[in-house]
């Protein structure tokens, strides 16, 4: 399955770096960065595909309940804080679970299942896009490949293109590895939209795709 991403968002800086071990531990998880404060994490969350914050409740400006009310729920909460009394406003909020400082790692694992098991029941067939301030939703099977540009990257579709605000690597998780694959440092490419190898170069019916030496091998093997 593709990778869980995360956030950290506590004012401790020594319980940020104890979440960011337990992450560190678990293959399906990718910290794609952390933050002293709601207000942090909106920049993040603003930049990459966030599946699931590590949220504390008890912090300066804005609170973790409120900042919990501000986000969409596309993204998970597994809310982190010293202070039982807030359970119950906790799971109101639907978050996925309710960690109590300090926190086991076998407890940190407990939460972070349910949060893998749902990821899997809810599989989509479809990826959002923002670029710009708009949200394009767009199946898997009509993207025939991606260009990365620095920190751009382009969709390609048979009769349109969208460019978002992103790094390929950070994309690549987020794709089901069984439709697409990447074939050069710039290019992720839909396998279903494949139709030849001549040299290193890839087909998708008239449009070429340069092959990396390092991807060769694979996409032959994988492609052909």
């Amino acid at each position: 399955m593709a990778s869980i991403n995360c956030i950290v968002v506590d004012d401790e800086e020594l319980a940020r770096a104890l979440l960011k071990t337990y992450i560190e531990k678990l293959d399906f998880l990718n910290l794609v960065g952390e933050a002293e404060n709601p207000l942090e994490a909106l920049q993040l969350m603003k930049d990459h595909q966030v599946d699931l914050l590590f949220l504390d409740i008890q912090m300066p400006e804005v609170k973790g309940t409120d900042f919990a009310k501000m986000i969409g729920s596309n993204t998970k909460i597994i809310f982190t804080t010293a202070y039982s009394q807030y359970a119950l406003e906790g799971y109101e909020l639907n978050a996925v679970d309710y960690l109590l400082k300090p926190i086991t790692f076998e407890r940190f694992v407990t939460a972070v299942n349910k949060v893998k098991t749902n990821k899997i029941v809810e599989k989509s067939d479809f990826i959002t896009i923002k670029s710009g301030y708009d949200l394009h939703k767009v199946k898997f099977e009509d993207i025939q490949y991606i260009v990365s540009d620095s920190e751009y990257v382009t969709f390609h579709m048979a009769n349109k293109k969208i460019i978002s605000n992103q790094r390929l690597k950070a994309l690549e998780q987020e794709l089901p590895s069984a439709m697409f694959m990447r074939v050069h440092r710039s290019y992720i490419v839909n396998k279903n939209s494949v139709t030849g190898l001549k040299g290193r170069d890839l087909l998708l019916s008239d449009v070429i795709i340069p092959v990396s030496d390092s991807y060769y091998d694979r996409v032959k093997d994988e492609l052909f």
